[in-house]
């Protein structure tokens, strides 16, 4: 069987500039690489437990994610990573615990997402991909596993409604911040810089769910940032 050669970057899930590769080939394998990852832990789920929700919708997802990365590396003349992932991975023994192992993926996948985009700026069709990509963790894949685990942990696995009933909730919610979309980016530029005016931000998001900001404009960690910062204000007014 073939090997990555660039193994020991590809699970770090970050680039690294000193790294002897280009950083373009790095952001695009690195991503396909850990989509390969999602894909093959849920299908093993599937496998050993059955079509279990969320895992059987958010597979299909999964297989989405890596045909629009796959175009991106054909357009750019980078080589697909070798998917090796399918006998590294060893499933816990309940339903409980994958859906443990789900939430920890999907949080991985949108921090890992947030370092790409650091390196992407020259390319706004990979910016782009990696947005909606994030989005689609932090707003729909995210939300389920967190909820599958109550759901288990509760003896309440009604996941097929919790899933389609959040994805329906999110896409309006979606609408809201794009309206914003300029409004989004000057706080993701002083995110970035360090330079975040807190009226700015209660100006900004007064009338928009904290909790789905993430992924569309400012990365999952630049969204939890916002939000915890939301939150200490609000107890500070207590």
């Amino acid at each position: 069987m073939d090997i990555n050669n660039d193994a020991d970057l590809l699970s770090t899930l970050r680039v690294d500039p000193n790294y002897n590769e280009p950083i373009l080939d790095q952001v695009l394998r690195i991503a396909v690489y850990d989509e390969y990852h999602a894909y093959e832990t849920y299908r093993k789920v599937i496998e050993t437990f059955g079509s279990q929700m969320p895992f059987t919708e958010i597979i299909e997802a999964e297989i989405k994610h890596y045909e629009e990365l796959t175009k991106l590396l054909e357009k750019y003349n980078v080589e697909l990573p070798v998917n090796d992932w399918y006998e590294k991975i060893v499933l816990p023994n309940t339903l409980l615990e994958c859906c443990e192992v789900g939430v920890a993926a999907e949080i991985d996948n949108i921090q890992m997402y947030d370092n790409l985009l650091l390196y992407v700026d020259e390319y706004p069709d990979i910016q782009d991909t990696i947005y909606r990509l994030q989005a689609a963790s932090y707003n729909n894949h995210l939300p389920a596993f967190r909820q599958c685990v109550i759901s288990y942990t509760n003896q309440e696995p009604n996941l097929t409604d919790v899933y389609e009933n959040n994805t329906e909730h999110n896409a309006v919610e979606n609408t809201q911040m794009l309206s914003k979309v300029d409004d989004f980016r000057n706080i993701a530029t002083k995110l970035a810089s360090g330079k975040v005016n807190e009226q700015d931000v209660l100006k900004v998001f007064n009338s928009v769910d904290m909790a789905s900001i993430g992924g569309v404009l400012l990365g999952g960690l630049g969204a939890m940032q916002l939000v915890k910062m939301m939150n200490d204000k609000k107890e500070e007014g207590e």
